[in-house]
């Protein structure tokens, strides 16, 4: 097993001076300086970011979504900084982030305000304005005569082509892609702390599950729990009974519990200094059935099958081997021809600032499009299996270390969790 150092475990979501937890500014700086360096390997004077997580990477914002593309980033292969966000936050930015010296007004030229605005001409304006200042920042540190990256292959290329901008977007959506898929120490500790308070959410799972609650009630404790936390809660639902198979469309609804079901959470998208986790566990409302624990038991062992191929240098086409084959997807339950079909129902993804980075290892695409894992990427692995007309599931977070993967999660995971009531 991997052993761990002084820095890595979980020690508390507050700062405090008398010892040494997760280092915010220690963690904007190695990701700045990750895209920065990248961006210096290439012949691009600058990249422009639209793409939320990658505005976090760089800059440290605390992206929480808004009315489309007003907000946005350049950043310069000297290492300058451009930010441009609404009237509000941009206000507050100047005021609480020391770090950035340039915090401009956007213009939205993407996104939900042109969509609204009407009509096509108030859509060119709203772009051609939202390149136009972008260009002349670019002006002003001197990179608008070089090549630029855009991390989105949109209609706002064409607006800077009228300026006269050079515009790449896969060499921009590459280079960050390759930045963010190894993890800093500091960002695989806020992986850590967020699998951590996802196990306080399964404890509310376990104290407030009983015949006649329901869903919605439950999950209702649950998110209440992860915010008193700390976190940011994006997403995740419970669900039970019939709708554990195939998983209800709704996710969370308002069915009450009763004697005999199975109850799984996905504590997904719950947030930790916008670091992303997914995390499924299953729980029994009494003592699980046979049939259950059988098709546990075969989810937990597919589950631990893949884990134990992931290590560095190995290839994803060779790795999701691990994953069941066709029949045992039960794709003639599915009336499922290829395995590109079962989307979502087993694979693994990486995890950072968002759910779904790289790798993915996952029979529907691994076999003929490899790639190869490295140290320090992190990832959730998940498996399911149907047992009397309900499901299980199962999910670990883990980062990839020398020899093998440190598990992050540490719910217990041997056996379902019975509920007694």
């Amino acid at each position: 097993m991997y052993d761990r150092n002084f820095m890595e475990g979980t020690r508390g979501t507050q700062a405090v001076d008398w010892e040494e937890r997760i280092d915010v500014k220690r963690l904007r700086e190695e990701r700045f300086n990750k895209a920065l360096q990248r961006l210096e390997d290439t012949d691009l004077g600058s990249l422009l970011l639209v793409s939320d997580p990658n505005i976090r990477y760089v800059t440290g914002l605390a992206m929480t979504g808004g009315s489309g593309a007003d907000h946005y980033t350049l950043l310069t292969e000297d290492g300058d900084v451009v930010h441009w966000d609404t009237a509000d936050h941009a206000s507050n930015q100047r005021f609480n982030c020391p770090w950035l010296d340039d915090i401009r007004y956007a213009c939205p030229g993407l996104g939900n305000v042109p969509r609204a605005s009407g009509r096509d001409s108030a859509r060119a304006f709203l772009t051609q304005k939202m390149a136009d200042l972008v260009y002349e920042a670019m002006e002003e540190y001197g990179v608008h005569t070089e090549p630029m990256g855009l991390d989105v292959d949109t209609g706002l290329v064409g607006a800077f082509e009228n300026n006269g901008v050079d515009v790449r977007t896969k060499e921009c959506i590459d280079l960050m892609h390759d930045a963010r898929k190894v993890k800093t120490r500091d960002e695989i500790e806020c992986l850590r702390q967020v699998a951590a308070i996802c196990e306080a959410g399964f404890q509310q799972v376990v104290e407030n599950t009983a015949p006649g609650k329901r869903e919605s009630e439950i999950w209702g404790d649950v998110t209440k729990e992860l915010w008193r936390q700390g976190a940011f809660v994006g997403g995740g639902y419970l669900t039970s009974g019939p709708n554990t198979w195939p998983k209800h469309q709704a996710n969370t609804t308002d069915r009450s519990i009763r004697p005999g079901d199975i109850v799984y959470a996905d504590m997904y998208n719950i947030g930790y200094l916008g670091y992303r986790s997914c995390y499924y566990r299953t729980f029994s409302v009494g003592k699980p059935t046979q049939a259950q624990q059988d098709a546990y038991e075969i989810a937990r062992d597919n589950l631990y099958d893949v884990l134990e191929r992931i290590e560095p240098g190995a290839t994803t086409d060779e790795i999701c081997k691990g994953f069941p084959d066709m029949d045992g997807e039960h794709a003639e339950w599915y009336g499922a021809d290829e395995h590109w079909q079962m989307t979502t129902n087993h694979w693994a993804h990486g995890l950072g600032l968002q759910l779904y980075e790289m790798p993915l290892i996952w029979r529907g695409l691994s076999p003929d499009h490899p790639i190869e894992i490295e140290e320090g990427m992190t990832m959730a692995v998940e498996t399911m299996e149907p047992a009397d007309r309900q499901g299980v599931r199962v999910e670990e977070m883990v980062v990839v270390r020398e020899n093998g993967v440190e598990v992050l999660s540490q719910w217990p995971i041997e056996k379902i969790t019975q509920i007694d009531y």
